[in-house]
């Protein structure tokens, strides 16, 4: 349960940001454009000549815009929940800090959490116009995808935050960033239907969070039907990041002693 002590790590965030938040705006905004410049109008110009049957009928650029929304919050998320905790635990150690006042190991992972989730609103909303901007869906139906990609980032936010205080050296966690992210980001269903993939691979993308939030966002967008129901994509969601969250808890408790 979220508590005031929890929204002062959020304001210790907001503090930290106003320092940092130029950098991270041009990022949230040109990296949507970049990606879509260079995949969906570049590459998407090459592809919409023989693939459109294959793309259910719409261009690459979007069928594309969805997905990497998605991704984009994907990536908010991993990268916001685990370096922080990183620095909090191991470098900066304010972590031991805070937890000398009134303030717990749960009020530090709510409040981050809460954090990731203001940054996720943000980058995803950024995400919505820069489709628009670009033909690629109304405006109206972008912005209602933001809500499935904010929670497709919450279900990496939480379990990422738990390994992030489990791991003792950080070359596991690049390790893990490397061979595990990099390619679930790859292998996402933004950048081709998943039945495209080797028959082996195809039931390991369906178990990816991300995938989920790839379905989510482009049946918004697009109006294509689900692959799933909307009840069993949402709910797996909203699990990946309650058992994540609850591990997150009980590790950052432990490895703080408390």
């Amino acid at each position: 349960m979220t508590t005031p002590r929890a929204l002062l790590i959020v304001e210790s965030e907001w503090r930290y940001y106003k320092r940092t938040w130029r950098g991270t705006v041009i990022t949230t905004w040109l990296r949507p454009i970049l990606f879509l410049l260079a995949m969906g109008v570049g590459l998407g110009t090459l592809i919409d000549r023989t693939a459109d049957q294959a793309l259910g009928g719409a261009g690459y650029l979007a069928f594309l815009a969805p997905g990497l929304m998605a991704a984009s919050a994907m990536q908010t998320a991993i990268t916001d929940s685990s370096w922080p905790v990183r620095t909090g635990i191991k470098w900066r150690k304010h972590f031991w800090a805070q937890i000398s006042t009134p303030v717990t190991p749960d009020d530090i992972l709510n409040g981050l959490m809460i954090w990731v989730f203001i940054r996720l609103v943000f980058v995803s909303t950024a995400f919505a116009v820069v489709i628009w901007a670009f033909g690629a869906a109304p405006l109206g139906r972008g912005l209602t995808a933001v809500p499935a990609a904010v929670l497709c980032g919450m279900a990496f936010a939480s379990p990422m935050a738990f390994l992030a205080a489990w791991f003792k050296e950080d070359s596991t966690m690049i390790a893990l960033f490397r061979f595990s992210l990099i390619p679930l980001f790859l292998f996402s269903g933004a950048f081709f239907p998943i039945d495209r993939l080797p028959d082996f691979l195809e039931p390991l993308a369906l178990v990816s969070p991300v995938w989920h939030g790839v379905d989510l966002c482009r049946s918004i967008t697009l109006g294509t039907p689900l692959t799933l129901s909307l009840w069993v994509e949402v709910g797996y969601l909203l699990a990946v990041t309650v058992v994540g969250w609850w591990a997150a808890i009980r590790q950052l408790r432990k490895t703080l002693n408390l």
